[in-house]
């Protein structure tokens, strides 16, 4: 603790304090004395209080109950490396300050003063230097202590590129050994130490990842589950517990928001990890033998047992090589980044966890063929490998399975053995395209493309090479692979014209009791009722998309949400005309949980239970057609708890959106809204009152004319702190926003991207 006076208590008193103390805790004075004598010292006076660097609420709270009462002159400063401590010691969101790391610009002018002692353009008087600077500006990403520590060595080191070169090259070694640099590891080494044991496995688990790499919060969270880092505890889930290490991560500043999104509920999509952090962390995994990359250079003898094993793309050996790594029957979680090579899978793995392939190129079905020996498999991701077109039937022998992601693959057809997955929780598939909406192709149409289909059938027979460089794969396909792809996705898409939008699953799905998401879902073929009446029996569920929705199967899907009481998300679909039109409406009663809801389709005008879902948070709409435009902002409106909106590609087919008072307020909690294509608006008013809480407004159109004002009352919203533009428009269209966001008494900042 540092306590500093101001003016008002002098020196001399505050000698006499440090006096006293250290007299009372020579002569044995009780701890009771001791807090009455800081309390006597500061009665009455005008005080400047600085405890720095708080660890712990429990720090605050045994130290604010023995000081005096704060007279309105008198300040305590707290300094903390974590936003919840800060929220405990001030209960006023005003006045927590959360220190910003240095622009570009500021950072290379400190740096350039550190090791030049001015300010120096090193274009013209070090050309050789500029690239390795912004290297190390890169590692120290705008970090103060950083920039001030590593320019303060080099200004006594050679101002050469070769010297400069071998600091970044070995920048985890010299964080270590090198005495001058010592304090940036103490500081960062002090944030790791302070971790509770349970966030320091979460932590170094970022050394799996590529540097600089943008890593899905949802796939951290299940990741860690997998490993077993979080288990359900005391009524609340695994999930919830690992998302509340993530947020507690967030909050100490461990790792960085990198994109927090409108398109989720919980603000943050995707995190990363400041480049020294993640040094620090790939030095105290490899103590352990925690983590190992495989990459370039890398040394590949004695290794030793290894839990976790990461394969670079920049790593070009064969596999001769690799069997040399490590023992293989050790290795918990294997993660391939780039292209896939058939070795990497090895029978020897017998107690992975996770397998995580999400966006690895190279990667065909006969390399699936022995997944099923991977018995304690529990995450499995194929996500972005879209030359997957199908699973193998021994996907059912995974029995630990929890989650499996095939998203934005070819697979259109899950296999009938995964109902056998009793504790699978998550599946994610298919993916949501754009030709929502539209009609579908003409009969002759489907003729052609089926007889095209029959061709490449043929062709898949007799010729491999030549429909591998026809469908553009970039693996090493077998005919067996190239029928696959023919017989189960490219000749059933052409003959029952299937969205590639979504996945069959097969019947029985209801015993999966532990499911907690699923979809995309196709219920459109023949098999989509009883898909639908199986959706009954999931009650766990918390999310569900599916799409192929008509007339036919609307009543199964109303009677399934009626008892999907933990329903949380919903995303419902339909293509062509007349899409959901009256699909929905035999709805007797919501999930009263539910809190994301996205239509695609044609709706004409949103159902009547929509008013009554007082938990919605998101609400998404595109392709709905809305007519009655008022109607339905009216209902919106009056939902209490919708913090973000999102009216997508032909959502409304009115001209006008009206965000007006209705009684007392409307749009009470909108905090985003997001407008986009909505080919027939010219105008967007926001009248007083109206929106209140909005934050950020992000507006997509077709090219708009110089003259035209579309833009109505944004100097009225009171929060509004960005407007977001995408899109080419006219100066004047530009110059119109600008001066009306000039008249707002909060600043908006105008964005173009």
């Amino acid at each position: 603790m540092c306590i500093k006076a101001n003016t008002s208590v002098s020196n001399s008193d505050a000698e006499d304090y440090e006096n006293k103390e250290e007299a009372g805790l020579a002569g044995g004075r009780t701890k009771p004395r001791l807090q009455r004598s800081l309390t006597d010292i500061l009665e009455g006076k005008k005080y400047l209080i600085v405890l720095d660097d708080l660890s712990s609420t429990t720090e605050w709270d045994s130290i604010i109950q023995h000081l005096p009462a704060r007279e309105t002159s008198s300040r305590i400063i707290v300094t903390t490396r974590s936003e919840n401590i800060a929220r405990h010691c001030s209960k006023k969101q005003e006045n927590i300050y959360k220190l910003q790391i240095l622009g570009y610009e500021d950072g290379l002018n400190l740096f350039m003063e550190k090791v030049f002692h001015k300010i120096t353009y090193l274009n013209d008087e070090y050309p050789e230097l500029v690239e390795q600077a912004n290297l190390i500006l890169k590692k120290c990403d705008g970090l103060p202590l950083a920039i001030v520590t590593i320019g303060g060595f080099l200004a006594n080191q050679p101002k050469t590129a070769l010297e400069w070169m071998k600091l970044n090259d070995h920048i985890s070694a010299e964080l270590e050994m090198n005495p001058e640099l010592e304090r940036i590891a103490a500081v960062l080494n002090k944030s790791y130490d302070g971790l509770p044991y349970h966030l320091k496995s979460c932590m170094l688990y970022f050394s799996i990842f590529p540097q600089d790499d943008k890593v899905s919060r949802r796939r951290l969270v299940r990741r860690w589950i997998a490993e077993g880092y979080s288990r359900e505890l005391r009524g609340k889930s695994a999930e919830e517990i690992a998302e509340s290490y993530f947020m507690e991560l967030i909050s100490r500043s461990m790792i960085l928001p990198s994109q927090e999104s409108i398109h989720s509920r919980r603000g943050v999509d995707s995190c990363q990890v400041h480049d020294l952090i993640r040094e620090i962390g790939i030095s105290k995994s490899a103590e352990d033998n925690l983590v190992f990359t495989l990459e370039e250079g890398c040394e590949l003898n004695n290794r030793g047992t290894i839990r976790h094993l990461a394969v670079s793309s920049s790593w070009k050996g064969d596999q001769c090589e690799f069997k040399s790594i490590v023992d293989m029957s050790c290795i918990r979680s294997l993660t391939v980044f780039g292209k896939w090579r058939p070795f990497f899978m090895s029978e020897k793995m017998r107690l992975l966890r996770v397998l995580d392939l999400e966006g690895t190129s190279g990667l065909v079905d006969h390399h699936l063929t022995g997944i099923g020996k991977l018995l304690h498999l529990r995450y499995l991701s194929l996500r972005g490998c879209d030359d997957i077109y199908h699973l193998p039937d021994s996907l059912g022998n995974l029995r630990q399975l929890q989650t499996l992601d095939v998203t934005y693959t070819s697979i259109i057809k899950l296999p009938k053995t995964i109902i056998k997955l009793s504790k699978l929780e998550h599946i994610r598939a298919g993916g949501i395209g754009s030709n929502d909406g539209g009609t579908h192709e003409t009969y002759a149409d489907t003729l052609c493309t089926l007889a095209l289909s029959s061709m490449a059938f043929c062709v898949g027979c007799c010729a491999p090479q030549v429909l591998k460089e026809v469908m553009d794969m970039d693996g090493d396909p077998n005919r067996r692979d190239i029928c696959t792809a023919c017989c189960c996705n490219k000749l059933p898409s052409a003959a029952t014209r299937q969205s590639p939008n979504g996945v069959e699953v097969p019947r029985g799905t209801r015993r999966l009791k532990a499911l907690d998401t699923m979809g995309v879902v196709n219920v459109s073929g023949s098999r989509g009722r009883a898909v639908l009446n199986d959706l009954k029996s999931l009650t766990r569920l918390r999310k569900l998309r599916v799409t192929g929705i008509n007339k036919k199967n609307s009543q199964d899907l109303c009677s399934a949400l009626s008892k999907l009481s933990c329903l949380e998300s919903l995303l419902v679909r339909s293509e062509g005309n007349p899409g959901l039109s009256g699909c929905l409406d035999a709805l007797p009663s919501p999930p009263k949980k539910l809190q994301s809801l996205k239509l695609y389709g044609n709706l004409v005008k949103l159902p009547d239970w929509i008013e009554g879902l007082r938990n919605l948070v998101k609400m998404e709409l595109r392709s709905s057609r809305i007519l009655e435009v008022d109607a339905a902002m009216q209902v919106l409106g009056n939902l209490p708890n919708l913090a973000i909106l999102r009216l997508l590609r032909h959502s409304f087919a009115g001209e006008e959106l009206r965000f007006s008072l209705n009684r007392d307020t409307a749009f009470p909690s909108l905090t985003v809204l997001e407008l986009s294509l909505l080919d027939k608006l010219e105008s967007v008013e926001f009248q007083g009152g109206a929106a209140p809480k909005i934050e950020l407004l992000q507006f997509r159109g077709w090219r708009y004319k110089a003259n035209m004002v579309l833009f109505a009352g944004l100097p009225s919203l009171p929060s509004l702190k960005q407007v977001l533009l995408k899109g080419r428009y006219e100066d004047g269209f530009v110059d119109d926003l600008r001066a009306q966001l000039a008249g707002n008494p909060n600043r908006p900042v105008l964005k173009l991207n």
